[in-house]
């Protein structure tokens, strides 16, 4: 098995929650916790790129399975040849964070917040703690939630940060993008509650349909709420702007691009002009 910041296939581990990808955002390793072992997700987004994606969320977690595959893989990549053998460039070779991600919403679990516990305790155990980033990778849907709540807290106590996705700040881009009718106030409110629990960045995927950049209105829409953000001092990093690198299963995919690095630096510069900082992954 050899690691592509082009291919993020799960399957590819053998085990049933944790994988490894190369992570173009983390800058190296990323161990992935796939909470939704059976693709169910609560959203659709359009450049999504699980392949037979289902509405739904995700079941009850093993958590004693999940360990010892965790433990097992750690083990080979901190104290076996695991790297050598799987990521193909020395620059790569580092372990950087561990992420609950997977193949659907990961805060739909039952189990969220003892997820969080466990995967603390093991970082803890192998001397990890403070060194390999804890993530969450989220559409914050169900932050409103009070067992969502609990998770993030427990991430927070952990140094752990929130990576929520928000790819659009109308409810028309919101339902083409992720198939959201959640609406921008729900989103955005979920949001500061993550920011004032958790250490949280918005992710934002810019993409084009047909060949053509988000509208004028999109993007006018998207910087305002970034500035609103600012304006009321709600305590977000920053903004994780990435653009598309792997294909799409989606019934959509065959009229999605990336876009022009050119375009992405200038979005960039404009978003850090509406007030917050970009970290950019073309």
């Amino acid at each position: 098995m050899s690691l592509s910041i082009h291919d993020h296939d799960r399957r590819k581990s053998g085990l049933t929650y944790v994988y490894a990808v190369l992570s173009r955002r983390a800058g190296g390793v990323s161990i992935g916790v796939n909470l939704n072992t059976n693709s169910a997700c609560n959203w659709r987004c359009v450049y999504c790129e699980i392949p037979d994606l289902t509405f739904g969320n995700a079941p009850p977690c093993d958590l004693a399975l999940l360990e010892r595959e965790l433990r097992t893989l750690l083990d080979d990549v901190l104290r076996g040849d695991w790297m050598t053998r799987n990521v193909p460039e020395e620059r790569w070779r580092v372990l950087k964070d561990v992420a609950i991600s997977g193949n659907g919403e990961p805060t739909s679990c039952p189990e969220f917040p003892e997820v969080v516990d466990t995967l603390g305790r093991v970082l803890r155990e192998y001397g990890l703690a403070g060194s390999v980033q804890l993530v969450l990778i989220t559409n914050g849907s169900l932050v409103h939630k009070p067992e969502v709540q609990r998770g993030l807290a427990a991430l927070h106590a952990l140094g752990g940060i929130v990576w929520y996705k928000l790819d659009s700040a109308t409810p028309e881009g919101q339902a083409r993008m992720n198939t959201s009718k959640a609406g921008v106030e729900r989103a955005r409110a979920n949001l500061v509650t993550a920011a004032r629990t958790c250490t949280t960045w918005i992710q934002t995927m810019a993409l084009a349909w047909n060949g053509q950049p988000p509208s004028t209105v999109e993007q006018e829409a998207y910087l305002e709420f970034v500035r609103g953000l600012v304006r009321e001092r709600v305590p977000v990093q920053g903004v994780l702007l990435y653009g598309m690198a792997r294909p799409s299963y989606q019934p959509e995919a065959a009229v999605l691009s990336a876009l022009p690095r050119e375009w992405m630096e200038d979005y960039a510069r404009r978003i850090e002009a509406a007030g917050l900082p970009v970290r950019l992954s073309v």
